[in-house]
């Protein structure tokens, strides 16, 4: 499944890459996301609980960043096992670009899930990621422009 899209948020790209760099606020962001450390620079491993309709698992996986261009753009990519659920994978190539005091963030995500989940329907699964992947990006600009403004 592909996904693709943009936010405006209220705050320089500095301080935006900074926060996309940041594990504390990812891990406030990304829905279901119970731990998510830091391994190296480029490196994370996490613990993400989903619910897509009947099933509900816990994934860990590694995530991994590449092709990274600061302040500008990187590839965000990792794979997470969910014992019996399956597994799921993929990546987003993120590119942030200023305009003005605010920042304009793109992304294009790519997913890939077996297992259980699978069996689910490519319409239920798709509509679960695109609403996880809206919720993560509309939490993250809350999260940076409040940042930004000192509102915390």
């Amino acid at each position: 499944m592909d996904m693709s899209g943009e936010e405006r948020i209220a705050a320089p790209r500095e301080m935006v890459w900074a926060a996309l760099n940041d594990p504390e606020i990812l891990k406030q962001c990304i829905p279901g996301c119970q731990s998510l450390d830091m391994k190296s620079p480029s490196e994370l491993s996490a613990t993400v609980k989903i619910r897509i309709g009947p099933v509900s698992a816990s994934f860990a996986g590694d995530v991994l960043l590449s092709n990274i261009n600061a302040p500008e753009s990187y590839t965000i990519s990792g794979e997470g096992k969910g014992g019996i659920a399956g597994f799921a994978k993929g990546g987003a190539d993120v590119t942030l670009i200023a305009d003005g005091s605010e920042t304009l963030l793109r992304y294009e995500a790519k997913a890939e899930i077996g297992g259980k989940l699978a069996q689910l329907g490519s319409r239920l699964v798709d509509s679960t990621s695109k609403k996880l992947a809206q919720q993560f990006f509309a939490d993250f600009n809350a999260a940076v422009s409040a940042r930004a403004t000192g509102v915390s």
